[in-house]
């Protein structure tokens, strides 16, 4: 066997040690599914092996799950529904056959242990994990519109209790060690290094080779459908899914239904309803979307598929960030947790201070909660130097420029850094909107000059937006992405326009809530249609996020840049009277289309005077009409972009916009949407918006010859960006 290796010892113990060639995790690969069996089968015929200790022969951890593009084209690589169940049960058959095989079973778990990682532990009649806070345990597959299907959703329930599996698979979380002890999931917690020496002494010690499920006595912890106490479990559970999913997502649905009908069954028959039910799920268009971008794609991104090939490899060891307010405070942070030496330059000693201060903060959270030691935060902190001397950036590879939105201030600051630093590093702005070429202006190495754009909250917000200006030569693009990899980010590559491409799309879903807003529509239905889309936010409250007297001032300043050209916006003069009039400036201060002053948040009831209600009712058609409208108009903007050069990868397009600005993951993006709508039924449909509501809908030329042609961006586009 290629991915396992098998060592027993004059005890009669078997050690399985799972190590995947060439890869630094252990993931389940199609040959790794298919050795599985082939070790089982042994392990049950080999009389000369009296018990089992599986562990990881990788540093890394111990299994990070399925290989889901393997498993992906394995199971569907035909129309045959039988075939693609075999190829589901595949794994599932041969874990009850290793929990049956009446031999003892311990899993060493050495390591990070998610997905069908833990599936596999699940399926052995010991745990015991090393005490190592970097260690996660959990079935995160929700995430990417899939549920666990290697057995999660029948033995979680029957180790810890319906109600506590279906939150822990529904959120996608995972434990830590002594969590995951106090959970019930693990059996024990050990010394790092002492996993298989805890798992040998228990099956010395006649550790038991059945499953509690497996018992005669075996009483589901909590009750079933039928039980009092389980049958509220089923009813609020079902109740509290559909308010987190909105009914967008199969696999919660699926979820709920094979935990269901799986606990009310022995466990070979639960778990071929767990199969059926994850084949099905598989086969939605929701799955597939989710996979390929927020897996696939995504990965080929981390790993740096946009970096020019012919560009030799930088590793950023000094880097100064200009600007210590939150975000330049964040960026600081992420860098100094990736081992940068960072100088952060702020106006004033005093600013400087209070964003290092802001990264202390987060790292004594850390430490409180287990997650890193006081001698590592203490280091990671030593990292950042406060500042106000701009000579302290010399030595630096790369500046991140992280001040107010002003051309002049960051023309000042631009000069200010560059008189620093050595040829060959890159100056690379924060801006959200001003035009990159527009910036470079101010810099004698126009073509060292590069748009780095991060999201706030930088500590958790994945995305950075390199933009390119006109002059940003290749050198630059790849040492931008050499830095934004190593502080273990997402990077997407865009051309230069106003608003790029995240910070103009995601505007377009916040001005359409405040074109329904003037047309009458209720506020309150507003948001919850946009949360209904599958948004993180409905578009006022979004609005609100982002602050109204910054919209306000964006569109004076693109009005006054544009100036003839410049297209009013639907219910723009209504921001403006609350900003202008009224001091309403957002959540900032409190009040904006909500009021904070209480929680939760309220609608400012002054609203209704600024625009009247006329639609206070709805219909399930007119809140299906007004989902589409919300998720049409984002992602015509997006199709705007790639007819105008902004942005011209499928998996830039779709990765981008649901980390940036959090559109409908279940669509697996804006591209994959329109692809799987199909493009003739998108143009009409959006063609029909257009009559109704304006231009903004009307499909861009590139839409119209490609629905034509009846092409796909995903088949027409796909690669071409590749490195």
């Amino acid at each position: 066997m290629e991915n396992f290796k098998i060592e027993i010892d004059g005890d009669g113990i078997a050690l399985i040690t799972f190590d995947v060639p060439a890869r630094s995790m252990n993931t389940l690969t199609s040959g790794v599914m298919k050795e599985i069996p082939e070790w089982v089968e042994q392990v049950k015929g080999d009389d000369a092996i009296k018990g089992v200790i599986l562990t990881s022969g990788k540093p890394s951890g111990f299994c990070a799950g399925a290989d889901l593009g393997d498993m992906a084209g394995g199971m569907l690589g035909g129309s045959d529904l039988q075939a693609a169940y075999d190829a589901g049960w595949r794994l599932n058959g041969a874990l009850r056959a290793l929990e049956t095989c009446g031999k003892p079973v311990a899993a060493a778990i050495n390591g990070l242990a998610l997905g069908g990682g833990l599936e596999l532990t699940l399926a052995c009649h010991y745990r015991v994990v090393g005490d190592n806070s970097k260690i996660q345990l959990g079935l995160p597959e929700i995430k990417v519109g899939l549920f666990p299907g290697g057995g999660g959703t029948q033995r979680l329930p029957r180790l810890i209790g319906v109600q506590a599996a279906l939150m822990q698979m529904s959120e996608g979380k995972s434990w830590r060690p002594k969590d995951a002890l106090s959970a019930g999931v693990v059996h024990e917690v050990v010394e790092p290094g002492k996993e298989v020496e805890a798992a040998r002494a228990w099956i010395k010690g006649g550790g038991k080779a059945v499953q509690p499920w497996d018992e005669k006595s075996f009483k589901l912890p909590g009750g079933g459908p039928y039980h009092p106490a389980g049958s509220q479990v089923f009813i609020m559970g079902n109740a509290m899914l559909r308010k987190q999913s909105y009914g967008n997502y199969p696999a919660v649905t699926n979820m709920m239904k094979a935990v269901y009908e799986g606990v009310q069954l022995p466990m070979d028959a639960a778990l071929r309803v767990e199969t059926r039910y994850f084949i099905k799920t598989l086969m939605t268009p929701q799955a597939q979307g989710m996979i390929r971008s927020l897996f696939l794609s995504k990965q080929e991104l981390d790993k740096g598929a946009l970096r020019p090939a012919d560009v030799p490899k930088s590793d950023p060891k000094k880097v100064a960030v200009l600007g210590a307010g939150m975000m330049g405070a964040g960026i600081a942070y992420v860098q100094a947790m990736a081992g940068i030496e960072t100088i952060l330059i702020d106006v004033s000693q005093e600013g400087a201070d209070k964003g290092k201060s802001y990264a202390e903060d987060i790292l004594k959270k850390r430490v409180s909660r287990g997650q890193m030691t006081q001698d590592k935060a203490d280091a990671v902190l030593a990292l950042i130097t406060p500042t106000t001397d701009y000579d302290l950036i010399k030595g630096s590879d790369l500046v991140v420029e992280a001040v107010f939105e002003s051309r002049d201030l960051k023309a000042e600051v631009t000069k200010k850094a560059e008189a620093q630093l050595a040829p060959g590093a890159v100056f690379g702005s924060n801006t959200s909107t001003l035009p990159i070429t527009g910036l470079a202006e101010a810099s004698v190495r126009p073509e060292d000059f590069i748009g780095i754009h991060f999201f706030s909250p930088v500590d958790k917000m994945m995305l950075v937006e390199i933009i390119l200006g006109e002059k940003t030569g290749k050198a630059a693009i790849a040492r931008a992405l050499d830095y934004v990899m190593k502080i273990r980010k997402t990077p997407i590559v865009v051309n230069d326009g106003r608003g790029f491409y995240t910070s103009r799309c995601f505007a377009t879903y916040v001005a359409e809530g405040l074109a329904m807003l003037e047309e009458g529509y209720a506020p309150a239905m507003i948001d919850n249609i946009g949360r209904a889309t599958g948004m993180p936010r409905g578009p006022l409250e979004m609005h609100d996020d982002v602050a109204l007297d910054l919209s306000v001032k964006i569109t004076k300043q693109t009005k006054a840049d544009l100036g003839d050209k410049f297209t009013p916006q639907p219910g723009m003069e209504i921001v403006e009277k609350m900003v202008e009039e009224l001091g309403r400036y957002g959540r900032k201060n409190g009040k904006g289309f909500y009021d904070y002053d209480s929680k939760p948040k309220t609608l400012w009831k002054g609203l209704s005077e600024l625009a009247p209600v006329k639609i206070a009712e709805s219909t399930p058609e007119l809140v299906e009409d007004q989902k589409r409208r919300l998720l049409y108009r984002q992602a015509v903007e997006v199709a705007r972009c790639w007819e105008e050069g902004v942005i011209d990868d499928p998996r830039e397009a779709d990765v981008g916009a649901i980390l940036a600005w959090g559109f409908a993951p279940w669509t697996g993006g804006p591209i994959t949407m329109i692809d799987q709508i199909g493009l003739k039924a998108f143009v009409e449909q959006a063609g029909k918006y257009a009559e109704k509501y304006g231009e903004r809908f009307t499909p861009p030329q590139l839409l119209r010859d490609m629905a034509a042609k009846g092409e796909t961006f995903y088949g027409k586009f796909a690669g071409k960006k590749a490195a």
